[in-house]
């Protein structure tokens, strides 16, 4: 009987109930559309970090560099400027000057790893060295001492190199890149010259396993080539750890025991808050940093998409659902209004005023589930149009840094410090399992709202109120 007078119902009014599921369907549709825009751009963004942090990583700490730090970049071609300027140095001598330095961030010692290690929510910890390579080049002019500009006879070159632990390849950059030719670095290699090269930057300067490669003016046997995600910037070179200290400088000083960076593994997503908290105090005056931090850092076009989607997207879509559940509502009372003598008959025939509700309530929900399936249907056609025309996204991490150097050499290192770099993402849209579920339940939801009102104003009819409609 139920199920008989529902369907027939329905039958009768078919324009109504079309009308009412359309406006469901545009609001669910617009939900799954704007939510799995939303969880593209966080999915872009991840990639982006992905590629930062390394597989594994939760946390990072870094240390802000010291005043001045970077003009350390130039010290030892400083030197050969006051040597070119006293006359110790005579024109036509070639200068090569190969220099592994630590600019972008400041130092940390071997124990501060091991203090970060010892943290309650902590599974492990890693150090590392991020460094420059750079070379100056050229042949001294003829100038007279102590004046004349020089810089324009010098050219620079550079590439970043990661010093990595290689007993913890868990943890860091060197965790989230494939290996496409040769080996990868074991812990059999923590003080052999032997470094692994991005792939692309091998590709562009005609490098390959078994070629040698200089660092720092130390020469280092390629023995791989490897694949990271391209989301971010990864190094151009990876050489193990204790040959980054040994080689590598700040200014004047070695880094012998130092790191620059500490990658942290956490217990769980869940405890990445507390394992901060921890480092901040066992660590005063360190940066300590997780990937919701270094996305604020992330700006281009991903920013903007990433903030129309999580303000104006979401705010527009959750307006979009009250609207249509409001319509809703209000075309059943007004259906229930039109169908007072058909109530108050049904009454009078000895139906209760929960089963007139119930009534109500399911051919709401029937409407409500129609509804939803065509908004899972408006939905995956938004997918679809934002995967297709959706242009690629750029995204720029981290910012310039002031070049080293001062007088006749400040042309000579202008960028080679930078550390902010810009990266194409393409954006997917990608509708999951419990999207779809979010959608068919709020489409449900919006047809119970609906039958409740509806059903309400059912349940106060009389039958007394049929017999005035009675013609």
């Amino acid at each position: 009987m139920f199920f008989t007078y529902l369907r027939r119902e329905l039958r009768r009014r078919l324009r109504q109930a079309v009308f009412i599921a359309l406006g469901l369907a545009l609001g669910v549709g617009l939900v799954i559309t704007v939510s799995a825009a939303s969880d593209g751009v966080q999915n872009a963004q991840a990639t982006v970090l992905h590629s930062l942090y390394g597989v594994g990583t939760d946390v990072t700490v870094t240390q802000p560099p010291a005043k001045g730090a970077s003009q350390g970049i130039s010290f030892g071609f400083r030197q050969e400027i006051q040597q070119i300027r006293s006359g110790q140095i005579a024109a036509g001598t070639n200068i090569n000057v190969n220099q592994l330095v630590n600019t972008q961030y400041g130092t940390l010692t071997a124990g501060s790893v091991t203090k970060t290690a010892s943290q309650h929510d902590v599974t492990a910890a890693a150090g590392g060295l991020t460094l420059n390579d750079v070379t100056v080049t050229g042949t001294v002019p003829a100038v007279s001492a102590g004046s004349g500009s020089i810089s324009s006879s010098f050219t620079t070159s550079q590439f970043t190199v990661d010093g990595v632990d290689v007993t913890h390849s868990a943890l860091g950059p060197l965790s989230s890149a494939k290996v496409t030719s040769g080996t990868g670095l074991t812990a059999s290699d923590a003080n052999a010259d032997d470094a692994l090269v991005d792939s692309a930057y091998a590709t562009q300067h005609k490098l390959s396993t078994g070629d040698k490669i200089d660092v720092g003016g130390t020469s280092f046997k390629i023995i791989g080539t490897v694949a990271a995600p391209q989301g971010g910037s990864p190094p151009e070179v990876y050489i193990p750890l204790a040959k980054a200290q040994a080689i590598g400088t700040t200014g004047s000083a070695k880094l012998a025991g130092k790191v620059n960076t500490v990658y942290v593994s956490a217990a769980s997503a869940a405890d990445i808050p507390a394992v901060q908290q921890e480092l901040s105090k066992a660590l005063p005056g360190a940066t300590v940093t997780d990937s919701s931090d270094l996305a604020g850092e992330v700006t281009g076009s991903l920013s903007s998409a990433s903030s129309l989607a999580s303000n104006l997207g979401k705010w527009l879509s959750v307006a979009v659902l009250i609207a249509a559940f409001g319509v809703a509502s209000l075309l059943t009372m007004a259906a229930v209004a039109r169908r007072v003598r058909e109530f108050g008959t049904l009454k009078a025939l000895g139906w209760r005023s929960m089963r007139v509700i119930g009534q109500v309530m399911g051919e709401s929900i029937v409407i409500g589930i129609v509804g939803g399936a065509a908004g899972i249907g408006l939905g995956y056609l938004g997918v679809t149009l934002i995967d297709k025309l959706a242009p690629p996204l750029s995204a720029t991490v981290g910012s310039a840094g002031t070049s080293g150097g001062t007088g006749a050499f400040v042309g000579l290192v202008r960028g080679v410090t930078s550390t902010a770099h810009t990266v194409s993402v393409t954006l997917t849209a990608p509708v999951t399992a419990d999207l779809i579920g979010i959608a068919v339940a709020l489409a449900v939801g919006g047809g119970l709202i609906a039958g409740l009102f509806g059903g309400w104003r059912a349940a106060r009819l009389r039958p007394a109120a049929a017999l005035t409609k009675v013609e």
